[in-house]
C-alpha cells in the first residue's frame, strides 16, 4: 500500500459490482482522497452472471472482466486482490486485514456481497457436489461437466433453472428437485414460474416440485440423490442453488445492525453514519416493495453504489431506483421491472403460448411490476411506466391494440 493510500479515506471492502462501482463512482462525482478495495478473491473483478449462463454453457471458457486492465491506476484505486478484511475497528476507524495490515478510513463502504446456502443434508461434502457463485465455483463445475451425463440440481431459482437450461444444451439428463409449489417463488408471479415451469419440462427437464433433498449417496463421490419424497435419481453431478445468505459477519462483530443483511437507512448509511452498505448484503427501505428488503441483482448493487458514493460527498437523498432483473434460461430471457408481491393482480399481454408475453402486475390499481419473457420493448417501456407512476388500468396493459410504448414515450416526454 503506497504512502497516499495509508491516509485516511475512504475503504471498500467487495470487489464485486457493487465494491467497484462504488470507488468509481467516488471518482467521477469528484473526490480527491484515498481509495482502497479489499478484494478477497484472488482474480481479478469479473462479472458473476454469465458464470451460470454463457460460461457453463461452453461458449467461452474466460472470464469477463468487470473493469479494464488499467482501470485502478486510471482511477488511482489501490486494488488489493486476494486479501481479506477480518475486522473493523469503529473507534479508532480501521479495517484489519488478514496481512496484518490495519488501512484507515473516513468512510467505509460494506460491499460484501452474500454466500451460497450450503446443502446440510447427509452426503452434501461428496465430491461432486457443487454450488455456483465464484469462478472458482465455475471452473471446478465446467472441469467435470465434459464427463458428465446425469445431473441433479437442487432448487429452481434463477441459477438453477439457468444451470439446468445449459446442461440441456449439452445433451445432459437434467433433474430438478424444487421443494416449493412452482420454481422462482420468491421472485415472479405464479404465472411467470408456472409457464417456466412448463417450458423446462418440455424442453426434456425433468422438474420435481414439491420435492426437496434427503440425501447425497456415494461412495467418496456422489451417486444418486435421495429425494424428500423417497425417490432415488442417479447422479453424476449435483449442483446447488437453494438461495444466500447475505455476509455480515464483519458487520455483527463490529456491532452495527444486522437483520437479513446490513441495515441501512433510505441514504445506505449503517448504524454508524460513518459505515455504509450496498449490494447484496444491505437491507435497505424499499419504496417499491413496500417494506425492508435485500436485493439481489447487478443493478440494485450498482445503483446503491453510486447512490452511496454521493452519500460520502454529502450529497445524499433516499434511494428510490427502480430495481429490475434479468434471467436467460435457454432461448427463454426473462426480465422483470419492479417487485411482484403475493396478491398482486396480474394480467398477460402478447402471447405465452409462443413463448412471447409480459405479465403485468397491479397493486391499488397502481402498476408495480411488469415481467417479460422475450419481449424486449414491454421490459423498457415498464421501466418508464412505473417510474413515472404513469396511470394505466390492467384493461389496457392487456389490450393488445394500445402502445405503451408510445404511451410510456408520451409521459417521458410530458414529464
Amino acid at each position: 500500500m503506497n504512502a497516499e493510500h495509508s491516509r485516511p479515506g475512504v475503504v471498500v471492502v467487495g470487489g464485486g459490482h457493487a465494491g467497484l462501482q462504488a470507488a468509481e463512482s467516488l471518482r467521477t462525482e469528484g473526490y480527491e482522497g484515498p481509495v482502497t478495495v479489499v478484494v478477497d478473491d484472488p482474480h481479478p473483478p469479473y462479472q458473476r452472471p454469465p458464470l451460470s449462463k454463457d460460461y457453463l454453457g461452453g461458449q467461452d471458457a474466460a472470464p469477463l472482466p468487470l473493469r479494464g486492465p488499467r482501470f485502478a491506476e486510471e482511477h488511482r484505486i489501490c486494488l488489493r486482490t486476494g486479501v481479506s478484511a477480518t475486522g473493523i475497528d469503529r473507534q479508532r476507524r480501521t479495517v484489519h486485514l488478514d496481512t496484518g495490515e490495519e488501512v484507515p478510513y473516513t468512510h467505509l463502504v460494506l460491499a460484501t456481497g452474500a454466500a451460497n446456502r450450503r446443502l446440510t443434508c447427509p452426503g452434501a461434502e461428496l465430491d461432486g457436489v457443487h454450488g455456483l457463485r465464484t469462478l472458482a465455483d465455475a471452473q471446478r463445475l465446467n472441469a467435470e461437466l465434459a464427463a458428465a451425463r446425469r445431473v441433479v440440481v437442487v432448487g429452481a431459482g434463477f441459477i438453477g433453472l439457468e444451470f439446468a437450461a445449459g446442461a440441456r444444451a449439452r445433451g445432459l439428463t437434467v433433474t430438478v428437485l424444487e421443494f416449493a409449489p412452482r420454481p422462482m417463488g420468491r421472485a415472479v408471479s405464479p404465472v411467470t414460474g408456472d409457464w417456466f415451469a412448463q417450458a423446462h419440462m418440455a424442453s426434456g427437464v425433468d422438474l420435481r416440485l414439491g420435492e426437496g433433498i434427503d440425501r447425497c449417496e456415494g461412495t467418496g463421490r456422489v451417486e444418486a440423490v435421495v429425494s424428500s419424497t423417497g425417490d432415488r435419481y442417479p447422479a453424476d453431478l449435483v449442483v446447488v442453488g437453494i438461495g444466500v445468505v447475505p455476509n455480515t459477519a464483519l458487520a455483527d462483530d463490529a456491532g452495527l445492525e444486522v437483520d437479513n443483511g446490513v441495515v441501512v437507512d433510505a441514504s445506505l448509511r449503517t448504524s454508524d453514519p460513518a459505515v455504509l452498505a450496498v449490494g447484496d448484503c444491505a437491507s435497505f427501505p424499499s419504496v417499491h416493495a413496500g417494506i425492508r428488503s435485500r436485493l439481489e441483482s447487478v443493478q440494485n448493487a450498482t445503483d446503491q453504489a453510486r447512490h452511496a458514493a454521493r452519500t460520502i460527498l454529502g450529497r445524499s437523498a433516499d434511494y428510490t431506483d427502480l430495481p429490475w432483473f434479468w434471467s436467460q434460461q435457454g432461448p427463454w430471457k426473462l426480465q422483470i421491472a419492479g417487485l411482484y408481491r403475493a396478491g398482486d393482480h396480474t394480467v398477460v399481454r402478447g402471447d405465452p403460448t409462443a413463448g412471447k408475453f409480459s405479465v403485468y402486475c397491479f397493486r391499488d390499481r397502481a402498476l408495480v411490476a411488469v415481467e417479460s419473457i422475450n419481449r424486449p420493448a414491454d421490459h423498457m417501456a415498464a421501466r418508464k411506466l412505473i417510474n413515472g407512476q404513469v396511470p394505466l388500468t390492467p384493461a389496457q396493459a392487456a389490450d393488445p391494440a394500445l402502445d405503451l410504448k408510445a404511451v410510456a414515450h408520451a409521459a417521458t416526454i410530458a414529464a
